[in-house]
Formats: structure tokens, sequence, C-alpha cells
């Protein structure tokens, strides 16, 4: 990326005497636990070396001025008129960090804040919340606040509720970006709020991400159905025996309630139900560094994803099925909402050759151009310069 610095002294015509804080948060990947319980999710996943910087300087005057570099685009507004306003687009994550600080009194004039990154966008990647992280940390070293990663995370996370508007914000995004480092994997607890950390095992390989690039309707919809399937079968099995979450069943308990539940309910809750076991199974394999038995249980996830959940798509099947069959790929899955979006493919370098046979492939079988980024774990959020 550019020198934000400079492009932001550059675009508000700033002295060098005049001070300018910069923060960094990156994306994130998922590689185990989409589609898992609302609020009470497990997920195997990483930060990524794919990120968003945010510098803020002071103003004279009493406006919000925001910069997004990579677009070429200027919004602004004031204090008094901090808002949500649809047509404000990226400005709008970065205002929701001005009001987590005025919401906690501290008191400012006029602010600078320019916004440059590197995060694919429409893969999912979380680059929203990267903007917010990136933006709140900036503030907070440039106010000199004096606040733990946990508080913030939880002003993040009540800001999205009072500023954006949402009904239900999952923590996991947040608690990637001030959680992660470099060349781990985290196991995210949504449920306590709690993060382990595991060595990543895949240094000597490739991590890909792949965008079909198949279009994408109606997927909302589809997505809230799917989760009120599951919410459904939860209170069902509820009835059955304790528990207050689908971490406390087991598949078998699903499959006695077959009479008692319509199909499509039992299938959806039989996915969150064993992706919670594959991802326990998982971070065992990861520490003893068994990437073979890893391997199956990722592609055992995305056949629950295609078979049970029903989020997949022919096209990504095929890109999974056929890596799969590539000599040196250690892993591929769809990642992200699904109905089209985004797979990753873990490889060693010998097989990229043969991989890229296979995109030339899938361009003429299905007629869409994919776009592939490479990416590896990376750590959270961090100050880039104090000012």
């Amino acid at each position: 990326m550019l020198d934000i610095g400079h492009l932001h002294r550059s675009e508000y015509e700033l002295d060098d005497s005049e001070r300018v804080v910069i923060a960094e948060a990156p994306g994130r990947l998922i590689f185990l636990g989409e589609h898992g319980e609302n609020g009470a999710g497990l997920y195997l996943a990483s930060a990524i070396n794919r990120t968003v910087q945010v510098a803020v300087s002071f103003r004279k005057d009493n406006s919000l001025r925001f910069f997004a570099a990579d677009l070429g685009e200027r919004k602004r507004t004031t204090l008094v008129n901090l808002k949500y306003k649809r047509e404000d687009r990226w400005a709008n994550y970065v205002k929701l960090a001005v009001h987590i600080f005025v919401q906690l009194g501290h008191s400012f004039k006029g602010l600078n804040f320019t916004v440059m990154g590197n995060i694919p966008q429409q893969a999912e990647l979380a680059s929203s919340t990267a903007i917010e992280v990136a933006a709140a940390a900036a503030l907070k070293s440039f106010l000199k606040v004096s606040l733990p990663d946990r508080e913030l995370l939880s002003a993040l996370i009540k800001a999205e509720k009072e500023f954006l508007g949402k009904e239900s914000v999952s923590p996991v995004d947040y608690l990637i970006a001030f959680h992660a480092k470099k060349d781990q994997l985290l196991l995210v607890d949504e449920k306590y709020l709690e993060v382990l950390k595991i060595k990543n095992p895949f240094t000597r390989y490739k991590i890909l991400l792949m965008d079909s690039r198949v279009p994408r309707m109606g997927v909302e919809e589809e997505l809230k159905q799917r989760q009120e399937d599951t919410r459904k079968g939860l209170e069902l099995l509820k009835k059955k025996r304790s528990g207050d979450t689908f971490r406390d069943y087991v598949p078998a308990d699903l499959l006695e309630s077959m009479g008692a539940l319509r199909e499509e309910i039992r299938r959806r809750s039989l996915h969150i139900v064993e992706e919670n076991q594959r991802i326990k199974e998982s971070a065992e394999l990861l520490k003893k560094g068994d990437l073979e038995e890893l391997s199956k249980i990722i592609y055992r996830s995305h056949e629950s994803l295609r078979d049970l959940y029903e989020v997949s798509c022919p096209e990504i099947d095929w890109l999974v099925k056929r890596a799969q069959e590539i000599e040196g790929v250690a892993a591929s899955r769809m990642a992200g909402m699904g109905f089209g979006g985004c797979a990753y493919i873990i490889l060693k370098e010998s097989a990229m050759k043969e991989y890229d046979k296979r995109l030339e492939d899938y361009e003429r079988i299905f007629g869409f151009r994919p776009l592939v980024y490479e990416i590896r774990p990376a750590a959270g959020v961090r100050l880039v310069a104090k000012g």
C-alpha cells in the first residue's frame, strides 16, 4: 500500500508539526464454523495479511472529514449531525468509532480521517470490521484514552446496535481483530468470548482465497430461513432433554428425533451439531500437526454445508472437488455465506501449476473468470504511527 501518512497530510494540507496517528486492522478468514449457532458458535479462524489503515488528525473547525484514498471519495459531517447515512457507505464505519468516544464523554472539535486498505471487497473478509477497529484504535491513541481492549470491543458491539441499528451483533470478528497473532490460527468461542491461539501448521503451504464470481441474489432471505430452522431445531431438542445450546447435544439426539422434526430442520441442526464437533477435533489435530486428518475434517465440513445446510452451489462444489484431486493440496472448502462467493485452498507450491489448469477449466465450463488472492495468517490490530 502507499504511505497513508503522506496521503493524509497532502489531502488535508497539514504541516510536519501537526500530529497524525495511524492504526491498522486486518481482515479475517474463517476456516470452520461459519453458519454456526448465533451467539454460541465455535470458529477456527485467523486474521489475514490484508488490512485497512486509518489515519486521524485534528481540524481547526468543527467538521468531520473522511477521505477514502483507494476510492478517491470524500465524505463530511459534523459532531452535531453524527449519524448513519446509507449513502456514506464506508465512512459510516469511521463515524461509528467517533460515536464511541463521544458516548464515552471525550470532547474534541473537528477531525480528519483517511482510510486505505487492500482487503478484497465482496469477499466476506470482514473489511467493515477492520475499518471500525482501525478507526477506534487510532482514535484511542490520538485522544490518549486509557481503555482496555475488552472494553473497546464491548463499545464496538454496542455502537453497532446503537449507531448502525443492528439487532444482533456477533463479537467474533472483533475477537479475531484484537487477539490475532502472526502465524497463528484462532479457536474462537463466541459464547464465552474466549480465544485459543494455535501455531499455524501450514507455514510451508500457500493459502489461496478464490472468488468464484458467481452472481448472488436472495441470499439474506435464504440465510434467515436457515437460522429460523435451526432455532426451531434447538427448541425441539430442549424439550427432549436439558441443554442451552447446540453444543450440549450430539448427532444421536437428532437421529432419535427424526419423527418430531421436519427433515430440513433436522438437517440444518445436524450440520451445526457436527460442525461443533469438527472444530473441537480440529483443535486437537492442529496441536499434533496431523494435517492429513485435518484435511478430511475440512472436506467433511464442506460436504455438510453442501448437503445439510445447503448453502453451496455447483460452481463452488466443482472448485473444491477439483482441488481435492490434486497432489499437494492439503484442504479445500467453501468460505463465507455461500450461494456463490469464495472457496479457500491450502496447497504446496508444487501444486500451483496443476491448480492453475483447474481454474482455466472452471472459466471454460462455467463462464466466470475467478479472482485469486494469496493470504496468510497475520497479526491483529496495531498502531502504525503514534504521532
